[in-house]
């Protein structure tokens, strides 16, 4: 019973919050992009790199799919988004579940809830875009493997601090803390090297300069609004349908 209220709360929660992020992402996220995107025929790219990508795209045939501007694109994007906040949220539910478990039901739902939104917001937004900062069509970065990597090492890093400052009791639980959330950048982001819009030339450049700025500040709001977002959803959920069931089984234990 438990598991089947984990995934109906974290579905419920996925569909409000996914339907909240693909409005909100209209108004900031989305102008920014199609504004840079008026630019991308205007980069110039190096002979050597053209004429590999055309033996390239010679080689794999067909062009890869993506859905048409309008209704098609908007209808993915806001599965996109429901599919991202609903496996988010069995995390976070998982892991409020996980405190309850281990530390008992004394702590509020809405506090528990917002301290778990701010350590995923931490783990798998800021500490990772300290290294690595969001980018606007046209950009030129580094390898996308590498970039990957070190996304997950520093993701991974981060959650791992968290989960040892809020369940280790002991008080090396700082110190190790501190070393995971400072070992992705001791090993050191992947850049690109050179000018990142490089091909861009005159006004171009210097509008998709300012629109790379405009996008590293409303992807970071956009992120803190899903996960204050998420923290209120799953607080309500939790304390209504999960906490209830979790709570019972150490009710009967202290009554015994």
């Amino acid at each position: 019973m438990l598991f089947q209220r984990l995934i109906w709360c974290a579905l419920a929660v996925a569909v409000l919050l996914g339907s909240a992020q693909s409005v909100l992402q209209r108004f900031q996220t989305v102008p920014i992009i199609l504004a840079a995107e008026v630019f991308e025929g205007e980069k110039v790219e190096p002979v050597q790199a053209t004429a590999h990508e055309h033996e390239a795209a010679h080689e794999h045939g067909a062009e890869e799919w993506a859905p048409a501007e309008g209704l098609e694109r908007t209808g993915w994007t806001w599965v996109a988004n429901v599919l991202h906040a609903f496996s988010m949220a069995l995390l976070a539910l998982a892991a409020m579940g996980l405190w309850t478990y281990r530390r008992g039901a004394n702590t509020g739902a809405f506090k528990l809830a917002f301290a778990v939104a701010a350590s995923g917001w931490l783990s798998l937004h800021f500490w990772p875009s300290l290294g690595l900062h969001a980018e606007v069509p046209g950009m030129d970065a580094a390898a996308l493997g590498a970039r990957q990597g070190w996304w997950v090492l520093a993701a991974a890093c981060a959650a791992l601090a968290c989960g040892i400052t809020a369940f280790a009791t002991r008080v090396w639980r700082f110190v190790a803390a501190v070393a995971f959330l400072a070992l992705p950048f001791l090993v050191g982001a992947p850049q690109h090297t050179g000018d990142a819009l490089a091909g861009f030339s005159g006004a171009a450049h210097a509008q998709l300069e300012e629109l790379g700025r405009q996008f590293i500040w409303a992807t970071t709001w956009l992120s803190l609004s899903f996960w204050a977002l998420m923290g209120l959803l799953c607080a309500v959920v939790y304390a209504r349908w999960l906490k209830p069931v979790l709570a019972a089984p150490q009710l009967e234990a202290t009554v015994a």
